[in-house]
């Protein structure tokens, strides 16, 4: 299993959401690219961004931010947030991002998601964030009538290979992670899922490596220091 240390961005800064609301920010670091090689010092090959502001605008505002970290922490990156067209794709692939992530484009334009896959392949990502059992689209902002359960049905017929699958009502909270839900998706389908919201111990780590997970993201937990990030990659292999 892979360890995605994640850093996301509003205002060009390091900052994490409480269960995803905006008015519950708090900023843990002015220089995201800092953030990226203490990651890197501590093992870490990957790193997962979310431009939070892009990710309610459909712009990329933090792209400078992003693309420093491509080229210059030495992680593999993976981006998501506002990532709608397929000039920002091209945008972020040609900066040196391993992985863009598709979101609300993914659910509302599946043509779009459809020619992305198939000109891009690996490199497309889908977000599945779920909130009571639907798909959050626009930053969280809203909830669609779309079952999180029939979206990854669809993204797996349609031909992704990687979800990013985030429980909302999880993320920020540091009361652990949505196991079952990843139980219940790694079982009944073959994508490569790197599970989101809540990863908070080292026994969250354990946990979802014996799913068979493809990965998970550490965000709060290790800006608070609840989890020591060296040791969560150890476990992990």
């Amino acid at each position: 299993m892979n360890i995605f240390p994640a850093i996301d961005l509003y205002d060009k800064k390091a900052v994490r959401l409480y269960k995803g609301d905006y008015q519950q920010m708090t900023v843990y670091s002015e220089r995201p690219l800092e953030v990226a090689y203490a990651f890197r010092a501590a093992g870490a090959s990957y790193i997962h961004m979310v431009d939070l502001q892009g990710a309610k605008t459909g712009t990329t505002p933090n792209y400078d931010i992003v693309a420093a970290v491509a080229a210059q922490s030495g992680l593999r990156v993976q981006v998501g947030g506002g990532i709608r067209s397929e000039a920002v794709v091209e945008k972020y692939l040609s900066a040196g991002v391993e992985r863009v992530i598709l979101g609300t484009a993914a659910l509302n334009d599946q043509p779009f998601l459809c020619d992305m896959v198939a000109k891009y392949g690996h490199h497309i990502a889908v977000g599945v964030d779920c909130r009571d059992g639907f798909v959050a689209i626009k930053g969280w902002t809203e909830t669609s009538s779309v079952s999180c359960d029939a979206f990854c049905a669809q993204l797996q017929q349609i031909g992704v290979r990687t979800i990013i699958c985030t429980d909302i009502s999880k993320d920020g909270a540091m009361k652990g992670t949505n196991r079952e839900l990843y139980r219940e998706l790694s079982a009944k389908y073959t994508l490569d899922i790197i599970a989101s919201g809540g990863v908070s111990t080292l026994d969250d780590i354990q946990a979802l490596h014996a799913l068979g997970l493809y990965g998970a993201i550490i965000g709060k937990a290790w800006y608070t220091g609840a989890i020591d990030l060296t040791k969560a990659i150890e476990l992990s292999r």
